[in-house]
């Protein structure tokens, strides 16, 4: 599945269809462009067609794949990276009609993540995407055969092996999936030992490149890798934050967002994505220096609508602020309606921060008065571990008790209210 073989030579192509505005489809262009550079290749030019609607057989026109073939001869390019998904059969019929190897946005993604991929389950969550997108292209393996034009002499072994190589992956399909339930139970006991500790969940979340695994080492003095590209940290890690005069709370890093994210990852990554869904509170890391701000904080508010955490509570952080030469960027708006404006790199802000998680944790804990039989120890016992006790009454039917816990722990004092 991999897209390098040396520094492969790539020309990007992408389609403008008439209710998108040109500068939406250059501007992901550069992405993919980006994208390209980080798996290893050379771009060497960029093209885009308007079109009413693709080409059921090749995606793009046919006048547009002749002209293609004819650029990629004279550049000497080897590669064609579609930013569009293509179909098993419009990539096979552009491989055909190029001569030259054809990937689309979704094949390079799955790549880049085969290269930065360093735990076990990373590894796991990657074939299994690599492999649930291979899976429907497999016919194009054996397109060696249609060169007998179908019919009397081409079934047979060739077709045995189609399906058997279809058997080979779906097994290993399984096999991972099994493989990452483990996963996801094990992630679940380390939640529960974390909830018993009574620390909220900070989460991380924005678009890749964004500086969250950055914010995440200035906040904890933790020494994770960094660099500027796409798709640096794709393992989560968990964090201790203890400020002065703040309350602790655990900071967790994710893989970052992108525009066109493909559904096999987002289906892979399940287990990693779970951990967004047990924060009390969301801080959505922005890169206020980036020239398509708004756009890429809409694809995270996309990707979080598709993962049903749009009702999170979420703190806009504006990172970067450091590369703003003293101008606000245009970001008043933001500002205004509390986006908090850092530099992970400098800590410039970070103060800041600090105080406003803390506000919107205090905001998000739940206040209630239970009264609890005194048979119900367990109950009273997670109540002082993982919430704050504010006041308590021993009375003849039971011991009541004025709590302040997180919202998450709500199910355990359901039907207790007193």
């Amino acid at each position: 599945m991999s897209t390098r073989n040396g520094a492969e030579a790539a020309i990007l192509v992408g389609l403008r269809r008439p209710r998108q505005r040109r500068w939406e489809v250059e501007e992901s262009l550069e992405e993919l462009g980006l994208l390209a550079e980080a798996a290893g290749a050379r771009v060497l030019a960029a093209v885009m067609q308007e079109r009413e609607a693709p080409s059921p057989a090749l995606h793009f026109g046919r006048g547009k794949v002749d002209e293609l073939a004819r650029l990629a001869a004279a550049l000497g390019a080897d590669l064609l990276i579609s930013d569009d998904p293509l179909t098993p059969v419009q990539e096979r019929n552009l491989q055909r009609a190029l001569e030259r190897r054809v990937i689309d946005r979704t094949a390079l993604i799955l790549d880049i993540f085969a290269q930065r991929a360093r735990t076990s389950e990373g590894k796991l969550q990657v074939e299994l995407a690599q492999l649930s997108y291979l899976l429907p292209r497999l016919v194009g393996q054996w397109a060696h055969l249609e060169r007998l034009g179908g019919g009397i002499g081409t079934r047979g072994p060739g077709e045995t092996q189609l399906e058997s190589d279809r058997r080979v992956i779906r097994r290993r399909i399984r096999e991972i999936e099994d493989d990452l339930q483990d996963v996801r139970r094990h992630r679940r006991l380390l939640r529960e030992r974390r909830r018993d500790l009574g620390l909220p969940v900070v989460a991380l979340v924005g678009y890749t490149n964004a500086g969250k695994t950055t914010l995440l080492n200035r906040l904890t003095g933790a020494g994770a890798p960094t660099r500027d590209q796409l798709f640096v940290t794709l393992d989560p890690a968990a964090r201790l934050v203890t400020a002065a005069a703040h309350q602790p709370f655990i900071l967790t890093d994710t893989v970052g967002f992108i525009r066109k994210l493909p559904p096999q990852l987002v289906a892979a990554f399940r287990a990693t994505l779970e951990e967004l869904g047990e924060a009390d509170l969301l801080l959505h890391v922005a890169d206020a220096s980036h020239p398509r701000l708004e756009e890429q904080m809409s694809a995270v508010h996309r990707t979080l609508q598709a993962l049903d955490l749009a009702d999170k509570p979420v703190v806009l952080v504006l990172n970067k602020v450091d590369r703003l030469g003293g101008q606000d960027g245009g970001l008043r708006q933001l500002l205004d309606e509390g986006g908090i404006p850092v530099s992970a790199l400098t800590g410039e802000g970070t103060p800041e921060l600090l105080q406003r998680i803390e506000v919107a944790l205090k905001a998000s804990l739940l206040h209630v008065r239970v009264l609890l039989p005194y048979g119900r120890a367990g109950v009273i016992g997670a109540l002082y571990e993982r919430g704050r006790v504010l006041r308590r009454e021993d009375r003849p039917d039971g011991i009541l008790l004025d709590v302040e816990l997180p919202q998450r722990l709500a199910g355990l004092v359901a039907g207790l209210e007193a």
